[in-house]
């Protein structure tokens, strides 16, 4: 964990905090899940706070657009990989033999519940400072143009462009109890020969995911 500490430049004072943090709920009944909801609302609210200063010409809605396209569950595990967090997640068994530490979603969920650990373990500016760094590259490249169209209408206009077909979305299987599901989809583009498989707490969330990972090897190659 000094490992992980040194990436998100900041040392704990209660160590426990942060070892909870980075405990699935496959592992005990003290898990990430609390410290996770309170990550979420703090990370919107300095993302949130950032934009608005970053941005003074642009409305309510568009900063809305802005805010969810940065703390999304895909920009998180990605921010997720930049600090190594797969390394130091303690995971129950069944988690460990599917490859759970791959997982995004259980890679976002941690990063918020770091950002809570840290939130409880200091205060909001401390906190506020953290996420800043980590979110720098993001927030200087931020557009708010990149937020009027999701990922899936995005594929779909590059697609119809060319003349070919639509993307096709299958759920294939969801996992875990109703309240705390994740779905699981596939994406075909079958002019290219590509499919993608992602999931997310939502078939919504997924789909976009799909879409996300589509555009970029369409626009990469």
């Amino acid at each position: 964990m000094d490992k992980l500490q040194k990436n998100i430049s900041y040392q704990f004072n209660n160590v426990e905090l942060l070892k909870q943090a980075l405990t699935h709920r496959s592992v005990s009944k003290k898990n990430n899940e609390r410290l996770e909801f309170l990550g979420d609302s703090i990370l919107g609210c300095i993302i949130s706070r950032e934009l608005y200063q970053r941005f003074p010409l642009i409305d309510e809605g568009q900063l809305s657009r802005l805010r969810s396209h940065l703390v999304r569950g895909q920009t998180l595990a990605k921010l997720a990989k930049t600090i190594n967090l797969s390394e130091t997640l303690v995971l129950g068994q069944g988690e460990l033999k599917s490859g759970g530490f791959r997982r995004e979603s259980i890679q976002a969920d941690a990063f918020e519940a770091i950002l809570g650990a840290i939130f409880l373990d200091s205060d909001y500016l401390t906190v506020s400072g953290v996420v800043l760094k980590l979110y720098e590259d993001l927030l200087n490249d931020a557009s708010p143009e990149d937020s009027l169209k999701d990922f899936k209408t995005q594929l779909q206009e590059l697609l119809q462009k060319k003349g070919y077909s639509l993307p096709q979305y299958e759920l294939i299987k969801t996992k875990g109890q109703d309240h705390d599901a994740i779905f699981y989809v596939r994406c075909i583009v079958s002019e290219y020969d590509l499919e993608v498989e992602r999931e997310a707490k939502s078939i919504k969330r997924a789909e976009q995911a799909c879409a996300e990972s589509l555009l970029e090897r369409l626009t990469s190659s």
